[in-house]
């Protein structure tokens, strides 16, 4: 490890959609690296590729950020002194880097046109090879500055000629580096082809912008996904051609999320219901609102927390993590190298852990939310701290809260009619017309008496007390759901509870 390097890590999406599970997971394993060794953790927006921009995407990943509780110590909005943190306004730094590496010969100009490129695709087509690259046995026959007379290169260059910067990947050398997860992980130059550093519109690839970035922003170590191993080798060059490999943060790379059938697409996310993404984001093609783990009724807690473990642990069968705790716990060495497999049903298990370990003050203004994203509005704090005592064992998810408490704050506008009706008689008629009476005279409104008083009633009636509670939940709550009904009665008062019965006992006649 770098002793003498601050700890500096980054996180640097695109701005093209939705912040996927395994970005999320992937800013959480940097912020948590971070915090750990008192670094600072970066936010450094990709927008080199302008043709994928998308309004609003930047935005959706501060507040997705916001609402994890995983804000960037440096970033567009917290700015900071490494910025700009928006690579299209570096664009200036990367022209200067591109030339050097041509001068010194480890890059060069290519002009060759669309048609150029398409004609070589078809003329190198071969059974074994069958979608060439401009690569190391393709370069010498294309229109570029390894290929063209100096001459004819300084004249191109000087009308202003379109053309891009590739690098020029040695042939059959083994690059390697040390993967933080992975341990030793080895390359053959010669199958990688010229990747383009330096775009015809003079914006930066991200091979280049990434090498650069994170040397200026002195980054001591880089986390991403294992889909950018394969550009590994030409990071790796770029550093060696640039900064030297001293310079290079250490790197990791993550293992992939899978979904039930191997990686999880954006389609699995509408097919088995995971939430693909954090939050609701329109989805720019379709236009639909994608629903997220905030809108399901996940605790950003809960979030944090099978994230952590989708893919870590800390050797322990511990399952339950705090901020506080993963903070202390996490290492990046104990990243599981191969991918982890994100299964909604035990997401939602993590959820309710949450859920129950709460204080009722912590749930508060989400569960009020919820409430009023129903159409119900909460003006008795009071009675909606007793609602969440009393029902949130019950609520895997925040929208659980809705049909757990909703008919405390409103009385039921349906009721399960089949359940009661089959078995309904004269008997029970006279029963709750009779228990009406005996709630209107009672001074001690208290759950334990209320149903002690019911049971003894039930025995003077004879009538199993079993065939009675169904009845009275339905009542009160208007079907098979909820707490235990005597709280329930308690809860709602005298008058409410005496109102349900009365307004049930009109309908079944």
């Amino acid at each position: 490890m770098h002793t003498t390097k601050k700890v500096r890590v980054r996180f640097a999406p695109s701005p093209t959609g939705g912040l996927h599970l395994g970005g999320v997971r992937t800013v959480l394993y940097n912020y948590l690296f971070a915090k750990q060794h008192q670094g600072d953790f970066i936010l450094r927006i990709e927008d080199t590729d302008q043709s994928r921009y998308v309004p609003g995407a930047e935005e959706y990943i501060f507040s997705c950020l916001k609402w994890t509780g995983l804000e960037p110590d440096e970033s567009p909005i917290h700015g900071g002194a490494y910025g700009p943190y928006r690579q299209s306004e570096r664009k200036a730094l990367y022209r200067q880097y591109a030339d050097q590496l041509v001068k010194n010969g480890y890059a060069y100009y290519a002009f060759d046109s669309p048609g150029e490129l398409e004609k070589m695709r078809e003329d190198f087509k071969t059974e074994q090879n069958p979608a060439p690259q401009y690569d190391h046995t393709v370069r010498s026959q294309m229109r570029n500055s390894l290929t063209l007379a100096e001459s004819e290169v300084k004249k191109l260059l000087d009308e202003n000629t379109r053309h891009v910067i590739r690098i020029k990947m040695p042939e059959n050398e083994t690059v390697s580096f040390t993967d933080m997860i992975r341990g030793e992980v080895s390359f053959n130059t010669s199958v990688v082809d010229d990747k383009v550093l330096l775009k015809a519109d003079g914006m930066p690839t991200y091979h280049l912008a990434v090498v650069v970035d994170d040397h200026l922003m002195e980054i001591s170590h880089a986390f991403r996904g294992e889909e950018w191993l394969p550009s590994a080798p030409v990071h790796i060059l770029l550093w060696k051609y640039l900064f030297g490999l001293d310079a290079m943060p250490q790197w990791a790379h993550l293992p992939l999320i899978l979904g039930p059938n191997g990686k999880l697409s954006k389609r699995d996310g509408a097919k088995y219901g995971f939430p693909v993404f954090a939050m609701s984001w329109t989805d720019a093609k379709t236009n639909e609102l994608t629903e997220g783990f905030k809108e399901k009724g996940f605790l950003p807690e809960a979030f944090i927390n099978l994230l952590a473990v989708l893919g870590w642990n800390d050797g322990t069968e511990q399952e339950i993590f705090s901020k506080a705790e993963l903070i202390e716990k996490f290492s990046i060495e104990r990243v599981h190298s191969g991918g982890a497999r994100f299964d909604y049903e035990k997401a939602k298990w993590f959820n309710h852990e949450w859920i129950k370990r709460l204080e009722v003050a912590g749930l508060r203004e989400q569960v009020k939310q919820v409430f009023s994203d129903k159409g119900i509005h909460i003006t008795d704090e009071q009675l909606l701290d007793k609602v969440i005592a009393l029902v949130k064992e019950r609520c895997h998810l925040l929208t659980d809260f809705a049909q757990q408490g909703a008919f405390f704050f409103k009385a039921p506008e349906q009721y399960d009619m089949n359940a009661v009706k089959p078995k309904w008689n004269e008997a029970k008629q006279v029963f709750f017309a009779e228990l009406i009476r005996n709630f209107e005279l009672s001074n001690n409104w208290i759950a334990h008496d209320l149903e002690t008083g019911f049971k003894e009633m039930a025995a003077a009636h004879r009538i199993k007390p079993g065939e009675l509670l169904l009845p009275f939940r339905i009542m009160l709550v208007g079907g098979k759901f909820g707490p235990h009904v005597f709280d329930i009665a308690e809860l709602l008062g005298k008058e409410e509870t005496v109102a349900r019965i009365k307004h049930l006992l009109a309908l079944l006649q």
